[in-house]
């Protein structure tokens, strides 16, 4: 009998082991081949420097990432790929989306299961009321766009024509401007929206010019079409007729600034991220992050967002002491301060989205002959005005 109880009590203490060292697995769904693979590279670089930096295990638990390929905008396809994480992978937390129609189309799967979502990317206001299981960790189009509406005033432009993509962050990000610029005493001449595939920008350079405006402000997602714009930009002599240009960061990704060169000099953009930022918490990352990613001129904005989402999964996490409850998980990073990277972040508790710096920075060349995105200004803490009257 005494053999018996000890066989048992050893072979339930096996079971709780067991159970306690569980494998946490997390879904990342991104852009790995096509047009934006450099986005979805990104996305890997940065979950592999916050692992290589704080190691694979919360307590006993192992957390293994789970990879799926999303190149474009493809709601559909989105669902699909999150069902089969969901179900089929049993992963208990859902991160990553570049565009925002992609990140919309999971959020009806949360609440059935049980998942949160951390948003490395999308930019759309609105996606954070679409769940309370949501919680973002990139930036918004409001947030980077509005203050920018003021700068543009106070360079002395005093009309300008805005140029976005046709989808909810362009349309975002030409509201923020519009309002800040109108109430700073500017004026809107032309307000022109171009298809996410639109490659050929000539026909919109020439209605540029003959608007009869003194500035432009562009929002199109960071990647071929950011280029295809700023070449066209100065083939067009839009550049040349001293047209001046202000835009979030998206069209000088640090990323594109070897190819960009000498053209990009002088522009000026607001964004929450840039490789150039100065701080001890950024060169390190930096530093580690272009080894995670193998070639250290395609670190990009987008290894940031990744790396402090994986920071706030950890919390959740840790939490939660491994168990699946996307209640429990998000109401514990609310409110949750870090040093991250780009400067002092907070999640916001009412919004669940990230309240940080936003930078204005000029393109420059430096001394070595490379160009960089030089922080000139700072508009610390903000928050999104885009969410402020959202139920």
């Amino acid at each position: 009998m005494n053999k018996l109880i000890t066989t048992f009590l050893i072979l339930f203490g096996f079971l709780l082991s067991g159970a306690a060292a569980d494998t946490i697995k997390v879904g990342i769904i991104g852009p790995f081949s096509g047009p934006y693979a450099l986005q979805g590279k990104n996305f890997k670089a940065g979950i592999d420097t916050y692992v290589a930096d704080h190691g694979s295990k919360i307590g006993d638990h192992e957390i293994q990432f789970v990879y799926r390929d999303l190149p474009l905008t493809d709601p559909a396809q989105s669902k699909s790929l999150a069902q089969e994480l969901i179900v089929k992978e049993k992963v208990q937390y859902i991160g990553g989306f570049f565009f925002t129609p992609n990140a919309m189309a999971v959020t009806p799967l949360l609440k059935q299961g049980n998942v949160p979502l951390v948003i490395m990317n999308a930019a759309t206001s609105t996606i954070m009321t679409q769940s309370p299981y949501i919680v973002r960790t990139s930036f918004t189009q409001w947030q980077v766009s509005y203050p920018l509406g003021q700068v543009a005033f106070d360079k002395g432009v005093k009309k300008i024509t805005t140029v976005v993509a046709d989808y909810g962050p362009g349309i975002d990000a030409e509201t923020a401007f519009k309002e800040a610029y109108e109430k700073a005493g500017g004026k809107i001449v032309q307000s022109l929206r171009v298809p996410l595939t639109t490659n050929d920008f000539s026909p919109v350079m020439q209605r540029i010019k003959d608007s009869g405006a003194e500035g432009v402000f562009t929002f199109l997602p960071a990647g071929p079409t950011t280029l295809s714009f700023m070449k066209s930009y100065v083939d067009n002599g839009v550049k040349a007729a001293n047209m001046r240009f202000f835009a979030p960061g998206d069209l000088v990704q640090d990323a594109d600034l070897p190819a960009l060169g000498e053209n990009a000099v002088g522009t000026l953009t607001t964004f929450h991220y840039t490789t150039s930022h100065d701080s001890a918490e950024n060169r390190t990352f930096v530093e580690h992050a272009r080894k995670a990613i193998g070639k250290p001129e395609e670190l990009n904005f987008t290894a940031v967002g990744a790396y402090d989402a994986i920071h706030v999964i950890y919390k959740m996490i840790e939490a939660t002491n491994g168990k699946k409850d996307a209640e429990k998980a998000v109401e514990a990073v609310k409110g949750m301060s870090w040093m991250s990277p780009r400067g002092p972040v907070t999640i916001d508790p009412k919004t669940r989205h990230i309240t940080q710096n936003i930078y204005l920075r000029e393109v420059t060349k430096a001394e070595d002959g490379t160009y960089y995105n030089k922080e000139i200004r700072t508009f610390e803490h903000q928050d999104d005005p885009g969410l402020k009257n959202a139920d």
